[in-house]
């Protein structure tokens, strides 16, 4: 592994300093999310585990690299998905190619089983929106489900039937017609149709403090 004081790398001496000060607390991000304190407590263990998982040479910056979420998700720090770089972009709230502790707990907030199917729904827009358009066009859902496939080859789908897959979504859900499908419009489809974004509700994150309980009692948490 490469030095990680070399511009090859993503251990840069303004990544500590952006994470150094004001930090939320723990009972200010638990009031922000749909986490409880002790919640937010537990994602902390979780996000030390991932923090420098793969940069172990360098400082303990408490920061997330992109190449250790994508290994967080797929257990290949060399994978490249579009899905996966949807995701850090919008976890990555403060557009410096790192996740801090707080913008982790926020963005994952929405995966939460107490989260409301519109909060879920609109995060869900945002991944597929992948040209930040404001609207989830033709092409952006034909990448993004040709990576899907490209990831999942036990998942048998030619190109003439993803493109009548594709077809029949924005049949579906371009009510007004105009080639694109609007934040409004894919609310409607979600609501009709919620197994749509089953994916955005992750269980486990309801379980946390069994995972990590010993320091929910520890009296020394700050």
């Amino acid at each position: 592994m490469g030095n990680c004081l070399s511009p090859a790398t993503p251990c840069q001496e303004h990544i500590l300093a952006s994470h150094a000060d004001n930090e939320p607390s723990h009972e200010q991000l638990a009031g922000e999310t749909h986490f409880s304190v002790d919640e937010v407590y537990a994602l902390e263990e979780l996000f030390k585990g991932l923090s420098n998982s793969i940069h172990r040479d360098c400082v303990q910056d408490g920061v997330i690299h992109k190449d250790e979420f994508a290994f967080a998700l797929f257990k290949s720090q060399n994978h490249s998905n579009i899905f996966a770089d949807k995701v850090f972009e919008l976890f990555d709230t403060k557009k410096n190619d790192v996740i801090g502790f707080d913008e982790f707990v926020r963005a994952l907030s929405v995966f939460h089983p107490n989260a409301p199917a519109p909060e879920k729904a609109d995060f869900a827009f945002r991944i597929y929106d992948l040209d930040n358009t404001g609207h989830i066009e033709r092409d952006e859902i034909q990448r993004f489900l040709v990576a899907l496939l490209k990831d999942n080859p036990a998942i048998d789908l030619d190109d003439a039937h993803l493109n009548v897959l594709i077809d029949q979504t924005f049949e579906e859900a371009d009510l007004a017609g105009d080639g694109h499908i609007s934040p409004e419009e894919w609310q409607i489809l979600v609501k009709k149709h919620p197994n749509t974004i089953t994916y955005m509700t992750l269980p486990v994150l309801k379980e946390l403090t069994k995972k990590y309980p010993s320091f929910v009692f520890n009296e020394n948490r700050k």
